[in-house]
């Protein structure tokens, strides 16, 4: 338990230490932007290359996509219940804070310092979360808020392709479908690079940290993030009851309640939410779920 809380400590220590550093004028919100491109494309493939070489696939294993994708449906679906009458604006920022996972800048670090053994189920989870994230949840969120939506299949296609993440994750599971093992000489140079993976993003996390928020907006933003996780709990409850194993329980209850993922902040801010609402509740929900998910794991881990 000591270990546990103290790792969720150093990592709440590095996002603090990033927004501190921001404060000062030591680095910037732009600086956030160079580590992000860092993180997606060199220290989040790295990790995910390692943590993946010894993957055993399994059928089970591979429903991880399926539920990814049904995670994120009902989420929608709850939010569109759940909301009522509301204005078109209101209900877009709503669905896209109140849907998807933080996994890539968010759930794998956290997983690197608490429950590494977990990173090759929370990876195929990511396969069928960055399905939605590419364009599915665009697709249902219009849907549901009565807006003419005509699906770009070429721009989802390409969105996906342009993923070294996503790219990263077909190729290690195919590799691993067909017990291919990864070179050690690939293994070698990628560890240390996987390992900076952790730092980068939560430091990274402490840059874009923004607590300006106009007063007539916090209202639609603490209902949104309250009824976000109140799913997210509803979603735990539901996996303590299935027959999956104790990993695989532990890793959908502290998915279910990880915060708004990057690419739904840039969708909501593209339909017309206001960026600075949207910045603050994304914010605001790094700080809820590093606290939940570690509850979660001393809650399940006995």
């Amino acid at each position: 338990m000591q270990a546990i809380l103290m790792s969720a400590f150093s990592l709440l220590f590095i996002i603090f230490l990033g927004f501190i550093f921001k404060r000062v004028g030591i680095f910037s919100k732009a600086d956030g932007n160079i580590l992000s491109q860092i993180i997606l494309n060199l220290t989040l493939p790295a990790a995910i290359i390692v943590n993946l070489s010894q993957l055993t696939v399994s059928l089970n294993r591979i429903a991880l996509i399926l539920i990814a994708i049904l995670f994120t449906l009902i989420q929608l679906i709850l939010f569109r219940v759940f909301k009522g009458k509301q204005t078109r604006d209101n209900l877009t920022f709503s669905l896209y804070m109140g849907s998807g996972f933080n996994i890539g800048n968010f759930t794998l670090p956290f997983a690197q310092s608490f429950i590494p053994q977990a990173i090759p189920l929370i990876s195929l989870f990511d396969i069928g979360n960055s399905v939605m994230l590419a364009g599915g949840t665009g697709l249902v969120v219009e849907l549901l808020t009565g807006e003419n939506y005509v699906f770009n299949g070429k721009l989802f296609l390409k969105r996906l392709g342009r993923s070294v993440p996503f790219v990263c994750y077909l190729i290690m599971l195919f590799l691993r479908l067909q017990t291919i093992n990864v070179p050690a000489i690939i293994l070698t140079i990628a560890t240390p690079v996987a390992n900076a993976n952790t730092f980068l993003s939560m430091f990274m996390i402490g840059l874009y940290l923004e607590f300006k928020l106009a007063g007539k907006t916090r209202n639609l933003v603490f209902k949104t993030l309250f009824l976000r996780y109140l799913i997210g709990f509803m979603l735990v409850g539901v996996v303590y009851f299935t027959p999956f194993d104790q990993l695989m329980k532990l890793v959908l209850s502290i998915l279910a309640v990880t915060p708004i993922p990057i690419f739904n902040v840039i969708n909501a801010v593209l339909a017309g939410s206001d960026e600075e609402s949207v910045g603050f509740c994304s914010s605001l929900s790094f700080l809820i779920s590093l606290p939940l998910m570690t509850a979660l794991i001393l809650c399940i881990v006995k």
